[in-house]
């Protein structure tokens, strides 16, 4: 064999015991000290604080579109509606009342926020 090929199995050798060596694990993270300090890492490690922004802000939204349904597309809905106020209609079924109007609210407002957070979901997406 000549010395060129005896070099390239040499080194294809070398590459798969490289290979299949174990590496070193990595040091374990430093604990914290003191209950600050855990406490800090506790709301880091879980975005706790990012969470609770997003309930406020998820809440402040939820009001925006029931205002947004109730003042300005139901009235015009309730145009087309004889009676008007919808949100109010029921059912009654013997001593059992449904209250169809306030859960046909519900369900308007879901499916508009929804929407809301699949659109600004795609533009955030498109953000680079």
């Amino acid at each position: 064999m000549s010395d060129e090929v005896q070099e390239k199995i040499l080194d294809q050798l070398m590459k798969i015991r490289e290979a299949v060596e174990p590496k070193p694990a990595p040091p374990p993270p430093a604990e914290p000290e003191g209950f600050r300090a855990e406490f800090m890492a506790f709301l880091s490690k879980y975005g706790v604080i990012g969470l609770a922004i997003a309930v406020i802000i998820g809440g402040a939204a939820g009001s925006l579109v029931s205002a947004l349904v109730s003042d300005i597309l139901m009235p015009i809905i309730t145009f087309f509606i004889p009676g008007g106020a919808w949100r109010e209609a029921s059912w009654g079924i013997g001593p059992i009342v449904l209250s169809i109007g306030h859960f046909s609210g519900a369900i308007i407002d879901f499916l508009i926020i929804a929407l809301v957070v699949f659109l600004i979901m795609k533009q955030i997406e498109k953000t680079p």
